[in-house]
């Protein structure tokens, strides 16, 4: 494992009862970071992080869907009472379903994947941007995917979705690199999880991301070795 140093740092790691997020605020917590981590269902964040939940240092916010406005803003306030700033924000909210042709595909499930993957990014960019102005500078850091660059049959609002954050992605760095902020994105490869196996059960793992090894690629990008990197969407794509 790569080592990192956060102590003295806060980080906010988004969908963290998630495949991805409980392993990157994992890492974070290892490497010294005091944490607020998020999630839409609060009982799961407090089973997955009950030591985090009884230490007065972090912050476990439970309830926060981040397609809504007013929860995005609730974090942000929240953030703002507990601690007065912030150093980074690690974004991993996302999801994929398989879908019909363009043709077939129902207005709700088109709605719905650009909903989880790109409505999500904006809004917690927006609440978020001026916490990490406040505080003199940071980082912000996406989960986009391989799907951004290339799109696929039965995939096409989940590829759109995650073009639009890489977009975002660059948009938001000329915007906030002036006020320190380096703003990224990860376009990470099929993910090892239990949820990505067993939907394909016969294919070789060994090739997939180690969700370990795309966090790792996270705190990087949130530490002062990024500090030259403004806009750019990082492949992790590990063997596949």
């Amino acid at each position: 494992m790569v080592s990192f140093d956060f102590s003295g740092k806060i980080v906010l790691v988004t969908g963290a009862t998630g495949a991805l997020g409980r392993v990157v605020a994992r890492q974070f917590h290892q490497a010294g970071a005091t944490l607020a981590l998020c999630a839409r269902d609060e009982h799961a964040l407090t089973q997955l992080f009950p030591d985090l939940a009884l230490d007065p240092q972090h912050l476990l916010i439970g309830g926060i869907d981040l397609r809504q406005p007013d929860d995005c803003e609730r974090l942000a306030q929240a953030l703002n009472t507990r601690f007065g700033r912030l150093d980074a924000l690690v974004n991993t909210v996302g999801g994929f379903k398989a879908g019909p042709p363009v043709h077939e595909t129902p207005l709700e499930e088109w709605e719905s994947m650009l909903d989880m993957n790109l409505r999500t990014a904006f809004l917690v960019s927006r609440a978020i941007a001026p916490v990490l102005i406040r505080s003199g500078g940071g980082a912000m850091v996406h989960v986009s995917g391989r799907a951004g660059l290339t799109g696929f049959g039965g995939g096409a609002g989940y590829c759109a979705a995650k073009a639009g954050v890489i977009r975002l992605t660059e948009s938001l760095s000329a915007e906030l690199k002036e006020y320190g902020i380096n703003v990224n994105c990860v376009l990470p490869g099929t993910i090892d999880t239990p949820s990505n196996r067993a939907a394909r059960p016969d294919a070789d793992f060994s090739r997939w991301v180690a969700p370990e090894a795309l966090g790792e690629v996270l705190m990087f990008l949130c530490s002062p070795a990024a500090r030259a990197i403004h806009g750019a969407a990082i492949p992790v794509y590990g063997l596949g």
